[in-house]
């Protein structure tokens, strides 16, 4: 073929294409993906995957199924995807007991740090201390009377032992110089049956949970554990404001991959999951009706996270000798 001017400009034009073409796809799993939720069907993190599944599949171009696998405060399905191979078919979506299960499960079949690649922090919220409608409680005065009255008679249901959720009660608990009887899940699905049915006298849950049975009327909002008050409850006191000055605490939740996944892989799957979340319904949904703070950092931003939150809650865990449900 005779080399002109033309061949190398339309060489120049093409190799790029070319190249990102090629950059997009190699490596890229063919098959089907899974989205590995480590919680039952009905909790905030399953609602959320099944929220981004449809976007995120026309982004990726494949089918994505949402598995659940609970079990042990979520460390079943972790260890199952902590054991997949690393080629970007498996994904992992966890809740705050993630970075709790080091702790208060001391024989998890895998390390937390070394075994998953952080993935994407998709964001946090603020727990909600809530009691059915026809429970006595309006405030968090009301609670810990009645607990100093009756001992061990004030029950609360949090999504499963070690959660965030139930560590922040643990600590309010300590704080108030009260004991309240934890009643452990396995997930959020149960414990809002069993919380509305009037089973147990509180529940302990994210926003993302709470908020649809407080904004119809099943449930009667309490206190709120973030550090201010959320822009969306603005009439819901914090813990810290009713009496525990500094009181922190956090629902968060974010996707982990198998580690050695390839980091081309990695950082697609997070882009794509990433910007289905800022759509506008999606986000929408989550930070109005939820009252989620979409984060949305990388791997790095997730790695310390992670870290920082292993640290606070570790000790938590070491100060009240809390152990895990292994069911």
């Amino acid at each position: 073929m005779k080399l002109t001017r033309r061949t190398f400009v339309l060489g120049a034009i093409t190799a790029p294409l070319a190249t990102q073409a090629q950059a997009q796809t190699q490596g890229w799993p063919s098959s089907n993906l899974r989205i590995i939720v480590a919680y039952p069907p009905g909790g905030s993190t399953d609602a959320m995957m099944r929220l981004v599944q449809p976007t995120l599949q026309d982004r990726l171009g494949t089918t994505i199924i949402i598995e659940n696998r609970a079990g042990a405060s979520g460390s079943v399905g972790t260890g199952w995807v902590a054991k997949s191979p690393p080629d970007g078919i498996t994904w992992l979506a966890v809740f705050d007991n993630h970075a709790a299960n080091p702790f208060v499960l001391p024989s998890l079949p895998y390390d937390t740090e070394k075994d998953l690649d952080p993935v994407l922090l998709i964001g946090t919220a603020p727990y909600l201390i809530a009691t059915a409608r026809a429970k006595p409680f309006n405030t968090l005065a009301d609670i810990i009377a009645a607990a100093k009255e009756k001992p061990g008679t004030i029950s609360y249901a949090s999504v499963g032992s070690g959660s965030v959720g139930h560590l922040a009660m643990a600590l309010l608990a300590q704080r108030a110089g009260v004991t309240l009887v934890h009643v452990p899940y396995r997930g959020g699905g149960p414990a809002m049956t069993d919380a509305l049915g009037g089973h147990v006298d509180l529940l302990v849950g994210s926003t993302a949970l709470s908020m649809p049975q407080v904004n119809t009327g099943g449930l009667r909002a309490i206190a709120q554990t973030g550090k201010e008050r959320n822009p969306f409850l603005t009439k819901v006191p914090t813990v810290s404001e009713s009496g525990y000055p500094d009181f922190e605490a956090y629902a968060w939740w974010g996707i982990f991959a198998p580690a050695g996944t390839p980091k081309p892989i990695i950082e697609r799957f997070g882009n794509e999951m990433a910007a289905c979340l800022r759509e506008e319904r999606v986000a929408k949904q989550l930070t109005e009706t939820q009252q989620v703070s979409l984060t949305l950092g990388g791997p790095e931003v997730l790695r310390q996270f992670v870290a920082n939150q292993m640290k606070v809650w570790g000790k938590v865990v070491k100060d009240n000798n809390i152990k895990a449900d292994q069911n």
